[in-house]
């Protein structure tokens, strides 16, 4: 969430900012309301410091035995909290309508960010390794997989509905290997591992900023009523299925004060994730390239704001870590203004080679959101040698990386001309010393 301080003092410096950003968020329309609210709270000020005086007044008249002057007081101080009342309510209801307009407003990039429409304008920063090259056609995943007995599709349709996709034996022991080598590597470099809930309630979701923006690309539970009901003594809670472990970890510290000296912190975890994927129709709808549930290992970190971009930097360079200890061949990217996510001020994205789309294809994305989830969290640190009171951490978070898609540029990349997959070198301790899966 942005500072509300900030857009009333530099509201031409926001509007240039969605503008770069392609966002429709209109600073005008959120300045109308701030504006409105804060006349009505010095009007209220106003009729509070009347009230209170009246009411003061009224005991002296009592006293002094000016029964009419007191009656005549009472009538303005009843008239005054009618007013008031009146105007509290006015107040309230413009409150809500300011952070509601707030809550859809997206992070404003870093100065570093390059200008862009989207995508296309995206930077390429490096390159690592060299695409394979085969002497036979190459197989696509999709279609590999099948062929060797470890993806199956009509199976998950069957189970759940397209968009799925089933692992049996080679093939589920791969995945759980590339999740246990990632955890591994995470952990052994400084990132405190967690197990998390696949569930999360909104005010988590709202944290990170999935909510309300992508309210339509989670899955949620069903409750009986609405969602505030009490049902016996108990509040009824919508739920939501996880669309990454970035939520819940970074939630970990939610409505927190966390020491200067506590910092940085570098958490992990795997996660089942879970998504709609609204509006994406015809997109990657083949494979195991888009899918409504994945596995990912995400890394997730808490730092002050002189550190941040340093933390975005080695955050980056640990996920890429991943790709080049399984030799396969990526580029990093550099997002452009117009092609940033919702909570991010700056983001890296690491792109695998893969075969079958003769490209580069998302695998991870790094983003440092500043201190945009953090005030929506309400995550702050202290520094007593530093500043007084507390303030806002940075959030930062990346994919480290997401399981599915690993799976599939390794058995597109390592795979060989009689249909076997070579097993890359550093996962072989985590599958008992296999090197091959044979069809």
């Amino acid at each position: 969430m942005l500072d509300a301080k900030l857009i009333r003092e530099n509201p031409d410096a926001v509007r240039a900012a969605m503008s770069t950003r392609n966002s429709s968020w209109s600073v005008d329309e959120w300045l109308s309301v701030d504006e409105e609210r804060r006349a009505l709270i010095a009007q209220l000020e106003t009729l509070q410091a009347e009230r209170n005086a009246a009411s003061k007044a009224i005991g002296g008249f009592l006293r002094e035995g000016r029964q009419t002057e007191a009656e005549a007081a009472k009538a303005d101080v009843a008239g005054l909290k009618a007013r008031i009342a009146d105007l509290d309510g006015r107040t309230g209801e413009l409150d809500r309508q300011a952070q509601a307009l707030l809550a859809t407003a997206p992070n404003l990039p870093d100065a570093s960010v390059p200008v862009g429409a989207g995508e296309d304008d995206n930077v390429e920063v490096k390159r690592w390794g060299t695409p394979p090259s085969f002497d036979f056609e190459p197989a696509a995943h999709w279609d590999l997989g099948p062929a060797l007995g470890i993806i199956d599709f009509e199976r998950a349709v069957k189970l759940a509905e397209s968009r799925f996709y089933v692992l049996g034996g080679m093939g589920a022991r791969l995945e759980r290997a590339l999740i246990n080598y990632m955890l591994e590597l995470h952990a052994s470099a400084g990132f405190k591992e967690w197990w998390l809930p696949t569930l999360a309630n909104g005010e988590t979701l709202y944290g990170t900023g999935q909510l309300p923006k992508f309210e339509d690309d989670l899955y949620k539970t069903q409750t009986t009523g609405d969602a505030n009901e009490q049902e016996g003594g108990v509040t009824a809670r919508r739920l939501y299925l996880t669309p990454t472990a970035e939520v819940t970890m970074t939630n970990l510290h939610r409505d927190e004060v966390l020491n200067a000296d506590q910092l940085p912190l570098w958490y992990t975890a795997y996660t089942a994730c879970f998504r709609e994927e609204a509006g994406s129709a015809g997109r990657d709808t083949r494979g195991m390239i888009r899918v409504h549930q994945f596995d990912k290992v995400e890394m997730v970190k808490f730092a002050t704001p002189e550190t941040s971009m340093d933390e975005l930097e080695s955050m980056t360079r640990q996920a890429e870590r991943v790709l080049e200890e399984l030799g396969l061949a990526y580029r990093r990217l550099e997002l452009c203004t117009g092609d940033l996510g919702f909570g991010a001020a700056k983001t890296f994205d690491l792109e695998v080679w893969l075969p079958s789309y003769g490209a580069y294809k998302e695998i991870s994305s790094c983003s440092n959101c500043w201190d945009f989830q953090a005030r929506r969290a309400n995550i702050k640190y202290r520094d007593p040698a530093a500043f007084k009171g507390a303030r806002f951490v940075h959030t930062l978070n990346g994919s480290g990386l997401a399981v599915g898609r690993c799976f599939a540029a390794i058995i597109e990349n390592y795979q060989n001309a009689d249909g076997s997959v070579t097993v890359p070198e550093v996962l072989r301790p985590y599958l008992r010393g296999q090197d091959v899966i044979a069809p």
